[in-house]
């Protein structure tokens, strides 16, 4: 699996962990333990999206720079950094 692959999946599973706390945290508010693992998976989740945006480009359209991911290399003008 490539560089680029890995770190997508890293990204989702972080998103996906804090989405799961987050709607855990929705019945039991008071769930210390809970929070802190929602707070833990939220930070790595950014931590990777920006590390990912860095070497590959936005993961999605931003409206105030709607047109910037066209001066990024399009998916094939990269080369395979395996």
């Amino acid at each position: 699996m490539d560089n680029r692959l890995s770190l997508l999946r890293k990204y989702s599973a972080e998103q996906f962990a804090a989405w799961e706390t987050h709607l855990f945290l929705d019945t039991h508010p008071y769930d210390l333990n809970a929070k802190t693992m929602f707070t833990q998976h939220n930070a790595h989740a950014d931590e990777l999206k920006k590390e990912y945006e860095s070497k590959y480009g936005p993961l999605k359209s931003n409206n105030s720079d709607a047109c910037e991911w066209l001066s990024s290399p399009w998916p094939w003008e990269r080369s395979n950094d395996k």
